[in-house]
């Protein structure tokens, strides 16, 4: 009996372990992003640094919303409750309250797999990249409470990364590595939103970036009109 116990727990291992299963991606990442929305008001393309460990999150973007373009240069500090906004050409700095809460860059435990397929080709070595899909609603205030939930709300960034909003999301990420690709998500204002992934590097090059520079001030730029920045009014609110 004991026998049969053990070869079908080893049985059940080997079908978990082909199975694809949620997962988290690493803990300091770099890399480029574009992100599109499917009415046309919004398109960003910039690079991020993405450090889990210390909860921050940089991003450098442009970007056009309707008629208006922009530059944008952001630090956020989560466990200090700041945000940055950095203009290193003339050396101005403006610094915000920060209300959002860290979410880290993975697949939720409550995700639907859809699907695993290559990217590319699997006819040789090297032509295809491996993928996994998963799927799931952002359900509102069961998900404030879920911790896993990071990047899809988060970007449209002013990123990555979160206000949760209610709707349904699809993520794409490398079976290894789970390292993002894609991430769509549906909003009644915007409809659907994209975010791509490219270029990225696991770690951080430069770790200096992830500190305010010298010329940014200690006290919180006055502004009684403005409410404490989140990723959702980072972009949207123009």
């Amino acid at each position: 009996m004991k026998q049969l116990a053990a070869v079908f727990v080893c049985l059940l291992a080997a079908c978990l372990a082909d199975k694809p299963q949620p997962c988290t991606s690493p803990p300091l990442l770099n890399g480029s992003l574009i992100v599109a929305t499917q009415n046309e008001e919004l398109f960003e393309i910039g690079t991020f640094l993405y450090d889990a460990q210390d909860r921050k999150i940089r991003v450098g973007v442009l970007g056009k919303l309707g008629n208006q373009t922009f530059i944008h240069d952001l630090l956020l500090i989560y466990r200090e409750g700041v945000m940055y906004e950095i203009n290193d050409w003339n050396k101005t700095c403006k610094k915000w309250p920060l209300k959002a809460d860290f979410h880290p860059l993975a697949i939720p435990k409550d995700a639907v797999l859809l699907g695993q397929v290559v990217i590319g080709s699997s006819s040789g070595p090297g032509q295809g990249l491996l993928v996994n899909t998963w799927t799931g609603d952002i359900g509102g205030e069961r998900q404030q409470r879920n911790n896993q939930y990071y990047f899809v709300k988060v970007l449209y960034i002013k990123l990555l990364f979160v206000v949760v909003v209610p709707g349904t999301y699809m993520m794409t990420v490398t079976e290894f590595g789970c390292i993002p690709v894609t991430t769509v998500q549906h909003t009644n204002k915007f409809g659907w939103i994209m975010t791509s992934f490219f270029n990225n590097i696991i770690g951080i090059t430069d770790p200096s970036k992830l500190n305010p520079p010298d010329f940014c001030p200690d006290a919180m730029t006055e502004d009684v009109t403005r409410e404490p920045a989140d990723f959702w009014s980072l972009f949207f609110n123009k």
